[in-house]
Parts: structure tokens; C-alpha cells; sequence
């Protein structure tokens, strides 16, 4: 396990990143933001904004492999945004497979009542939670 400290993960998509955050002692996770900005240059600002006023020790970044563990068209859009991202922050960064986490999400909101315009919105931060919770707990 990293050092102590807060760590967050984010679920990049085309048009949304979910973004969540463990309290510093890395026991509790929690949905944070979703950025949604119509260019990849002002997503980036966005997350270093939230980067600077969080401090987390460790990114983790949602990687969407294939069914079978390759990697595909929109795992290699993600890899090349993190790319950029990691070149403009001092925080290592670290991908975790994301295979089913908008599946579980999903099921998340739904079970809790959720609905509405909102939805997706909601739906980037909750994946962006389990992502980092998978992370957490292959960490241990």
C-alpha cells in the first residue's frame, strides 16, 4: 500500500471523468466530481484543479480492457489522455481494470433510487468509487 494520504481514481470517458477520493487514512472512499468540458485541454485543466485541492499521494486511473483482457481502441484513448495528465502533475499515477465498473454503478443507483438527467453524471462517480474500492482492495 501506498503512503498514507488521500488516493483518487477517475473513470475517463469521451465526454465525462468520474472522479473519487479516499479520506487520508485510505479506508473510505467516496464519489468526488465528474468533469464534463467540451475539449480534452480543458478536462485536463479541470483535473489538475481538483489534483491541486485534493493532494493525493497516488492516482488511479480506470483502465476499460476488452472482454478478454486486451487492450482496445478506448483503453488506448485512456492511456493516451493519462499520458497527458501525468506530464502535467507531480503524482504517480497507476491503471486498475475497469472491466464492468459502469455495469455495477448502474446497478448501484438503481438500487438506491436513483433516476433522472442526472444519471450519468452520478453513474462517472460512482464507477470512479468502485474502481478505486477494487484498487483498495487488491491492494491489501
Amino acid at each position: 500500500m501506498e503512503e498514507l494520504g488521500r488516493i483518487l481514481a477517475l473513470d475517463v470517458g469521451d465526454v465525462r471523468t468520474g472522479v473519487a477520493v479516499t479520506d487520508l487514512s485510505q479506508t473510505i472512499v467516496s464519489p468526488h466530481a465528474v468533469v464534463k468540458e467540451p475539449s480534452r485541454e480543458k478536462a485536463l485543466v479541470a483535473l489538475c484543479r481538483i489534483i491541486e485541492e485534493v493532494q493525493p499521494v497516488l492516482v488511479v486511473a480506470g483502465l476499460p480492457l476488452l472482454e478478454n483482457g486486451d487492450v482496445g481502441p478506448q483503453a488506448k484513448r485512456v492511456q493516451t489522455f493519462i499520458g497527458l495528465l501525468e506530464a502535467r502533475i507531480n503524482v504517480p499515477i497507476v491503471f486498475e481494470d475497469e472491466r464492468y465498473t459502469t455495469l455495477a454503478a448502474d446497478e448501484v443507483f438503481r438500487a438506491t433510487g436513483g433516476k433522472g438527467r442526472k444519471r450519468k453524471g452520478v453513474i462517472d462517480k460512482i464507477a470512479a468509487a468502485q474502481i478505486l474500492q477494487s484498487y483498495l482492495q487488491r491492494a491489501e
